[in-house]
């Protein structure tokens, strides 16, 4: 259940033109509040990536500029993660996208609270607007997810009639993305030295999807139980007579 009451920011006429910035274009420079926001879209990513989920048309990055020129202006949010389905370029030197322009809306945006909130809910339909309404009534971004890591509470919001509202999870409390089509949900546990509350993936069959030291030990319990059984066979087929033959290990 979400914490927050969705308020509906007042509607302004913009004139929004989806143009590319120049090359030579200073962005701002937004210093990460803490190195918990790239941890936890880090760890997402790479969920991703061993799951063989991200095609190369994908953009999924962090601290990334998403901007375009509103009522004259150049107007920019870096929301911690974003999705994006499809790009027309995937140049790694890519310092800014701008939707319609450099490819497909992003449809999923998430924003993780830091001890000091940066305007996650703001509704400031000024220059250079809130959070909430520059996703909200400039982008139009289908969902945006809200994520509290120190208390573990989650909050998924979709676009509907023009404004988000509070999503429900399933009974384990995950929320199902259709954009990606899998759950997304809080986790708690130990990675990278930090133990705490974690964003975890889990697949329509309500699978978790691991990450890579959780599939490399997987993988080695997996190895040690397939010996025990080849050993187990060995001995059995001794004791009935038949010597086994030696593979190589």
């Amino acid at each position: 259940m979400s914490l927050k009451t969705t308020v509906k920011p007042k509607s302004i006429g913009h004139k929004i033109i989806w143009e590319t910035l120049p090359d030579d274009f200073e962005l701002p420079d937004e210093p990460v509040d803490n190195l918990t926001q790239p941890l936890l879209a880090a760890v997402l990513r790479e969920i991703l990536e061993i799951a063989g989920l991200i095609r190369p048309e994908m953009l999924i990055a962090t601290n990334f500029g998403i901007c375009t020129k509103v009522d004259g202006k150049t107007a920019i949010k870096a929301p911690d993660l974003v999705y994006i389905p499809q790009v027309k370029s995937t140049e790694k030197e890519r310092k800014s996208y701008t939707p319609y322009t450099d490819g497909d809306l992003p449809v999923i945006v998430m924003e993780f609270i830091s001890e000091t909130e940066g305007g996650e809910y703001s509704i400031n339909p000024h220059y250079p607007y809130g959070k909430w309404y520059f996703y909200e009534q400039i982008l139009k971004i289908p969902v945006y997810i809200i994520f509290h890591p120190l208390e573990g509470i989650l909050e998924c919001y979709r676009l509907v009639e023009g404004h988000y509202q509070a999503k429900n999870t399933n009974d384990k409390g995950y929320y199902w993305l259709e954009e990606i089509n899998l759950f997304l949900g809080v986790w708690q546990g130990t990675k990278a030295d930090r133990s705490g509350y974690w964003l975890r993936w889990w697949d329509s069959s309500g699978n978790l999807l691991l990450w890579g030291t959780e599939r490399i030990e997987q993988e080695k319990q997996e190895k040690e139980i397939l010996l025990k059984k080849l050993k187990d066979l060995s001995q059995r087929l001794k004791e009935m007579g038949i010597e086994p033959e030696v593979y190589d290990k």
